[in-house]
């Protein structure tokens, strides 16, 4: 007996050692490979990119990981409970390592001969989601043992939890517990229900398995396990046991929606931050801010749509998008569900035509109403320029197993509507830095992601003139000189081509005032005054308002707007003439900030100084070499943006600020008396702009300002097209104007361009052009710079047109080229 007592002893031993000796010699061949622990302290990861409005509201976000990470301390205890019940109920007793959950997956493994469970902790499932792979092997499971030891050597309980859910993929592109219940349940993971809690912790084992919105039946009744394990295990009592099971299934599909409708602006500041950052910009957890106030974006999206709308139901209607009679309801449904929204008009189709409107079938697969006085607009399209007559009844509109468009109202009914052909790019700027307030890139981003704002190089037409006003101005022209509005013909001898142009009117006024020229928009005075100026001469002056010269035609249809540029380019050239001369370069993002809050940049534009005292200050703070913000160092981002130097940078001077004030007047009668006379019924004394509308009425184009915004709107067809002889800039781009401005500048204070010194103002003879007399009849008051005020009538000399520097005598056929 006692033989055999030391034969068991003595064996027990050996298999002991042997185990030991097994053991160190797979430690000591697995060690060097192993990475190191010290690296999960430090672990970054992965979050999408977040981008914001500049009052703080969601606009997008971008990459593949919804992730949202959360401290422990955050982390509700009824959660922590429900999850260790499910994972590893053993997990603060053990060192990182379960024995009897090994063994148990070894027995698992010899009766079945197949791997079922591999006997995890949390632990260990941290050391394979942080540095391995998902493999089934026996050196990748013993590498998972030796680094779970590790890891429960080097990091407290709290910290490997806090990892572990932060990490694990729970389902529609969730990262993370607080990522989960946010897609599920569109709340905080502080916010759920115990039965919600646990459905959540159910996840880890088989997110797709378990899924409650794939798999709501199989997903019950793990939740429902879990929470009996908790039971049992004493981490809730009977009663909230007894709650939780009976709650219902009530997990649906939640993902971050945007606050605030702005696609293109979200486009725009993800490819600048992949331009900067390349693709750690989807994944370092970026938190962009933009400087769009989310109430000006939501005005530019409701004056875009709406002045396109009202553009196109002007032209009539075109018919159904197509046509499926004979269908069912199912088939119906389903057809719409193919079909996506646009910018708030819903596919719907026709199920019945009545005497007081149609009933439609919604994507929901809902009958609803629409009232025949929201179809009478709907006369049939025939052309830009011609509709058929009027609809008597809803019959003469619509028919069973049309798909048509429906737009929800504000009372809740619905609309008859059809998605626009036209369309409209709008942009707002900050004249004093730059910023980019608005944006829209057409009708419906789901449409088009093409970004007519910043990519459509189109005519501005009128709305060019004022930059060959502003260079007339800054050579010797007055708002008071004569320009003959009178025919010309340019003739090329070589060519044997003769060029004709004519104003929109097709009439001629004779000698007219600058200023009364262009709030006409008299196309002959502004070919006339581009010819006196020249053109090479006018293309210099004109490149420094940040324009490229080979976007102008060196010939004299510049005059006319001819030169292909975006609606960005305008709006930042007429930031100019809005903020008393200064050249600013639009931006888009204001700050930047890392995942942890640490703000990594912050922009500092030039900026249009506020006074000469300001200009001053900032002269002198320039001549101070700038510090960098102490948050541009340990990045550790190629290509990361830098902190902007805390001192502000001065705008360039590009124009004088007296002929920016004279053409500011002169830009105001246009509205006041002029082509612009719409935006009267804003009722600000503070506004000035100019339309523009190309041959054909291709494009139509309104610029405009007050001191606090500068806004270019541009219309017109992607493949170019006339919008109608009866189109304008003043009849489809300066509602849509006005729409943005009275809602961007209500409840302002009058903001108009201070007057500069040199500037004086003179009655003149509207005749001559000339200083006025007393006796002068029909005398007015004009603005001058005080190096330009005219000389009186008696000193008018000869061969010059009053108050004009052109000759005289211009009728006669002259060379173009």
């Amino acid at each position: 007996m006692i033989r055999l007592l030391k034969f068991v002893c003595w064996s027990i031993l050996a298999v002991v050692c042997g185990l030991l000796l097994g053991l160190s010699g797979a430690y000591l061949y697995l060690s060097p490979s192993l990475p190191s622990v010290e690296a999960l302290k430090s672990v970054q990861l992965q979050i999408p990119l977040r981008v914001y409005s500049s009052d703080g509201k969601l606009i997008a976000e971008f990459g593949e990981m919804r992730r949202s990470p959360i401290k422990f301390a955050e982390i509700p205890p009824q959660f922590i409970a429900a999850l260790l019940s499910a994972e590893d109920d053993n997990f603060n007793s053990h060192f990182g390592v379960d024995p009897s959950s090994l063994v148990r997956a070894a027995g698992q493994l010899v009766t079945t001969g197949h791997i079922q469970t591999g006997g995890s902790t949390i632990t260990m499932q941290v050391a394979k989601n942080y540095f391995l792979t998902s493999e089934r092997s026996f050196s990748r499971k013993s590498n998972e043992i030796l680094l779970a030891l590790q890891i429960e050597r080097q990091l407290t309980k709290d910290e490997i939890l806090e990892l572990y859910v932060n990490k694990i993929y729970l389902g529609n592109r969730a990262y993370g517990i607080e990522a989960a219940a946010q897609v599920y349940y569109g709340k905080s993971i502080k916010e759920l229900s115990l039965a919600q809690m646990a459905m959540i912790a159910g996840l880890p084992k088989a997110p797709s398995r378990f899924n409650p919105l794939a798999n709501p039946a199989r997903a019950k009744e793990r939740r429902d396990w879990i929470l009996g394990r908790m039971y049992r295990l004493g981490k809730i009592d009977q009663a909230a046991y007894q709650a939780a099971v009976s709650e219902p299934i009530n997990a649906s599909y939640h993902v971050p929606t945007p606050e605030v409708n702005a696609p293109w602006i979200a486009e725009m500041a993800r490819a600048e931050m992949v331009g900067r950052y390349g693709s750690e910009a989807y994944t370092e957890g970026f938190r962009v801010t933009t400087t769009v106030p989310s109430d000006l974006q939501e005005a530019a999206n409701q004056a875009v749509m709406v002045g396109l709308a009202s553009y196109d139901q002007r032209h009539g209607y075109r018919g159904p998008e197509s046509r499926l009679p004979g269908k069912t309801h199912e088939a119906w449904v389903a057809e719409l569900q193919r079909q996506r929204t646009l910018n708030g008009l819903d596919p719907a189709i026709v199920t019945q035509v009545g005497k007081e409107g149609v009933t439609v079938v919604t994507r929901e697969g809902q009958d609803e109403q629409v009232a025949w006085d929201t179809m009478k607009w709907a006369r049939p399209y025939i052309n830009a320029n011609s509709m058929g007559k009027l609809p008597a009844q809803p019959a003469d509109v619509a028919q069973v197993g049309d798909l048509v468009r429906v737009q929800r109202q504000a009372n809740g009914t619905l609309a008859f509507s059809q998605v626009p052909t036209a369309q409209g790019a709008l942009v707002s700027l900050d004249p004093h830095d730059g910023a980019i307030k608005a944006l829209v890139g057409g009708f419906a981003f789901e449409q088009s992601n093409y970004n007519r704002a910043t990519q459509a190089k189109r005519q501005p037409g009128s709305s060019f003139k004022p930059f060959i006003y502003c260079a007339a101005l800054d050579s010797g022209y007055t708002p008071a000189s004569l320009v003959n509005d009178a025919p010309i013909v340019f003739v090329d001898d070589f060519l044997d081509k003769i060029w004709r142009p004519k104003n929109d009117t097709n009439t001629f006024l004779g000698p007219i005032r600058l200023r009364e020229a262009l709030y006409k928009s008299r196309n002959l005075v502004s070919i006339r005054v581009l010819q006196s100026l020249g053109v090479d001469h006018t293309i210099d002056y004109i490149s420094r308002f940040g324009f490229n010269k080979q976007d102008l035609p060196r010939n004299l249809s510049l005059a006319l707007g001819t030169a292909t540029l975006t609606p960005m380019e305008i709006a930042t050239g007429w930031s100019t003439f809005a903020n008393g001369g200064f050249k600013v370069q639009p931006y888009l993002i204001a700050k930047v900030e890392s995942r942890n809050g640490e703000t990594l940049f912050t922009a500092n534009p030039p900026r249009v100084p506020t006074s000469e005292q300001e200009q001053a200050r900032m002269q002198a703070q320039q001549a101070v070499p700038p510090t960098l913000d102490a948050a541009s160092s340990g990045s550790g981002l190629a290509g990361a943006l830098q902190p902007a130097p805390s001192v502000p940078a001065l705008a360039e001077r590009v124009v004088d600020g007296r002929t920016t004030f004279i053409l500011n007047s002169m830009l105001e009668d246009v509205i006041k008396k002029g082509t612009g006379r719409r935006a009267l019924a804003l009722n600000r004394a503070d506004l000035a702009g100019k339309t523009g509308t190309t041959n054909d009425s291709k494009d139509a184009w309104f610029s405009g300002y007050n001191g606090d915004y500068v806004t270019t709107v541009w219309t017109g067809f992607d493949q170019p097209d006339t919008l109608g002889r009866r189109e304008f800039g003043g009849t489809v781009a300066l509602p849509i104007w006005m729409d943005y401005m009275g809602a961007a500048l209500k409840g302002k204070p009058l903001n108009t361009q201070p007057e500069p010194e040199g500037i004086v103002s003179l009655r003149v003879d509207p005749v001559s052009g000339r200083a006025a007399t007393a006796s002068t009849p029909d005398a007015y008051f004009e603005l001058f710079k005080s190096e330009d005020t005219p000389p009186s009538v008696d000193e008018l000399g000869n061969g010059q047109a009053p108050g004009s520097p052109l000759p005289a005598d211009e009728a006669a056929p002259i060379d173009l080229f």
